[in-house]
């Protein structure tokens, strides 16, 4: 056996262990947030769609949401309520922010994540590259 031969074995094993999902390429589209406001609360309508499509607690994404508008907000259903006025632009440029930081693996960029904690730290563990990456926790 040359070395070429020994190299290639060596390669093809290495690309049999590496998930499927690294080699697939489809785009994440993020759902935009479906928003109505009744008195001085604004509701999203569609938030379970948009924490499943994350893959995220939905209390998670509620307490980011909380501490960036500086409001109080609770989940009813499959909705969140929030106290004050606030717009669709504003409600999904804050998730688009969330997804970047909390979402979307730092070295391969997929959305195939989920967050891990470990004593006072938490992670974001990728599943299709293997990547572990500290994050801030959401006080």
């Amino acid at each position: 056996m040359t070395d070429l031969d020994e190299y290639k074995s060596y390669l093809k094993r290495a690309r049999s262990m590496i998930p499927k999902k690294v080699f697939e390429f489809e785009r994440f589209t993020l759902k935009k947030v479906d928003i109505y406001s009744e008195g001085n609360r604004t509701i999203i309508q569609n938030f379970k769609e948009i924490t499943d499509l994350l893959n995220r607690d939905p209390n998670h994404l509620l307490k980011y949401l909380n501490r960036e508008l500086a409001t109080r907000g609770n989940l009813q259903g499959g909705r969140a309520i929030f106290v004050g006025r606030f717009s669709e632009f504003l409600l999904n440029s804050l998730i688009k922010r969330y997804t970047e930081k909390y979402v979307i693996c730092p070295v391969c960029k997929r959305p195939d994540t989920r967050l891990i904690k470990e004593g006072k730290f938490s992670f974001i563990q990728c599943d299709a590259c293997g990547a572990k990456e500290s994050i801030k926790s959401i006080i």
